[in-house]
């Protein structure tokens, strides 16, 4: 019998994050990780705790409110030693924030940063700074998004697992200066 049972895709492709209970879900750095970790595939409270170096009651807790959320959902249960074992899995494969808010995003990119602490090898970080017409920006946006889209595989090669990467891919501008007298 396999350690983990077999499922089928997050039931949708996109989710927009818009609800006042999703932001707030998205304010917490363990949370974000465990998004993060659920990515591709579902995974128990146990498996979880594990790979984020977490305790289970706090995963357990975590996983709570982001299902709530409507952000995770229970794909598939399996009954073990008597118990029920949960396999979580987000509820889509990509999660777009359609009206950033300042907390959401405070928390998600603390999460990244501690991806990258953790990362085991050097991650590639740059930030520049353009300028561009609003078509070239809009071209540019797109061009990443397809980027990371096409760059995405089924995760393994010849029969071997290959290592999760993050890609977090952020095109803003910047706010104007004010005037100087």
């Amino acid at each position: 019998m396999s350690d983990q049972p077999s499922h089928s895709p997050p039931p949708e492709d996109i989710l927009e994050i818009g609800a006042p209970q999703q932001f707030a879900a998205l304010a917490n750095p363990l949370r974000q990780r465990l998004l993060f970790a659920l990515g591709h595939r579902p995974a128990t409270v146990s498996r979880l705790a594990a790979q984020l170096d977490a305790k289970k009651g706090n995963v357990a807790h975590h996983l709570k409110v982001l299902r709530e959320a409507g952000l995770v959902h229970i794909a598939e249960t399996r009954q073990v030693r008597g118990g029920t074992e949960q396999y979580f899995q987000r509820t889509a494969r990509h999660m777009v924030v359609a009206e950033p808010q300042a907390a959401g995003t405070a928390a998600m990119l603390a999460a990244v940063a501690q991806e990258l602490d953790r990362s085991p090898v050097e991650p590639h970080l740059t930030l520049r700074h353009l300028r561009l017409t609003p078509a070239k920006a809009r071209q540019l946006g797109e061009t990443l998004a397809g980027l990371v889209d096409d760059a995405e595989e089924d995760g393994e090669v010849d029969g071997q697992e290959q290592p999760l990467h993050g890609a977090l891919v952020v095109l803003y501008q910047q706010a104007s200066e004010p005037d100087s007298p």
